[in-house]
């Protein structure tokens, strides 16, 4: 296995490449058909050969988003007090870097109403559209600052407040505490497994716990709470993971195949764009994860290279390989040229200082 702080940079790197990969200028992000996705890439020699560089294929507000909650965590200092506002800022002033990056409307939104110079102006109020993935997406971060199993209560608390910064309804919100549960749980080096099951049986339940206390539109939160935990429990179901009697992961035997992948995806959607909303953009890098198998081009296939919204799924799948394997079996084509690298790469670094209080 690699070391830790090379897992912290792939993470942090390897977000950009999968968000890169599956956006791909918003040609594959928009494209409707995973098999045509997958033939345009055949077309350009399969995922070892592609360089991933700018102008072709610049990161999407994935990545910029993801540095902004990094620079957040970063510059924040220790408190909540501190913490929260310069995220907030942090997000206010990514906004900036948006040409050509296709944020989405509900992150653009809710930016616009922070306040992070006035008392708790990072709070927008809840959001009955807020069901995104836009949270999701950008969270990873959290889950390196707050890696150990001691952090729980802070992951959950800043992926929460973080999420509804722009994302205030739980589906939005809980996505960005699965991502970055899963980050933090490939950190740990907990089985794949167990991660899901412990989202739903453990982690959720703590989260209505903390948005409970915090006395922000409890009635609001909790009247749209079930949704989320309901879908995760019949996937896990379905999987064959959602108990520890259960066997699995257990998967159909035509699930390699790219066009019923597509459809599978679907099915997990709110609105039939697989990987739009924060319930099921880390549900399907989850299920990636647990099917692929264990090379990155597997990965990539199964979580950037789909006919939904490929490149929040891809940035998520792509943080928790980097953080369980670090860079191992990745081209260097791939991540060697990114757009903002340096920059992830010093994120990484500052992130793994501050987490393990060097």
């Amino acid at each position: 296995m690699a070391d830790l702080l090379t897992r912290y940079k792939a993470s942090m790197v390897l977000l950009g490449v999968g968000d890169a990969l599956g956006y791909r200028n918003e040609r594959w992000e928009y494209c409707t058909s995973g098999p045509t996705i997958h033939s345009e890439l055949n077309g350009l020699g399969g995922v070892a050969s592609i360089h991933v560089a700018l102008p072709d294929w610049r990161v999407s507000d994935d990545t910029v988003m993801s540095l902004a909650t990094a620079d957040g965590l970063i510059l924040g200092g220790a408190t909540r007090d501190s913490i929260l506002p310069r995220i907030a800022r942090q997000y206010k002033l990514c906004m900036s870097d948006m040409v050509g990056r296709k944020p989405g409307p509900s992150s653009i939104a809710g930016t616009d109403q922070l306040r992070p110079d006035e008392p708790s102006g990072w709070n927008i109020g809840f959001t009955p559209t807020g069901t995104g993935c836009g949270a999701a997406m950008r969270s990873m971060p959290i889950g390196l600052r707050y890696s150990r199993t001691s952090d729980i209560d802070l992951l959950i608390e800043y992926s929460v407040e973080a999420g509804r910064m722009t994302h205030h309804h739980p589906i939005g919100y809980l996505g960005s505490v699965a991502s970055a549960l899963f980050v933090s749980y490939a950190i740990q080096g907990k089985p794949l497994v167990e991660w899901g099951r412990c989202l739903v049986n453990d982690v959720i339940p703590k989260a209505l716990d903390y948005v409970t206390s915090t006395g922000l539109e409890v009635e609001s939160n909790i009247a749209e709470w079930p949704y989320f935990q309901n879908k995760w429990k019949l996937y896990l179901q379905e999987r064959g993971i959602l108990s520890d009697d259960q066997s699995g992961p257990c998967f159909p035997d035509n699930h390699d195949d790219v066009a019923t992948r597509d459809l599978y995806y679907k099915s997990l959607s709110m609105d039939g764009w697989a990987g739009r909303s924060g319930h099921d953009a880390p549900m399907i890098a989850y299920d990636a994860l647990l099917s692929y198998d264990g090379t990155w081009a597997d990965l990539c296939s199964r979580s950037m290279f789909h006919a939904g919204d490929s490149d929040s799924t891809g940035v998520i799948a792509a943080a928790c390989y980097g953080a369980r394997n670090g860079f191992t079996g990745v081209p260097q084509c791939n991540y060697n040229q990114l757009e903002y690298r340096e920059r992830l790469e010093k994120a990484a670094v500052d992130l793994y200082n501050i987490s393990t209080n060097l």
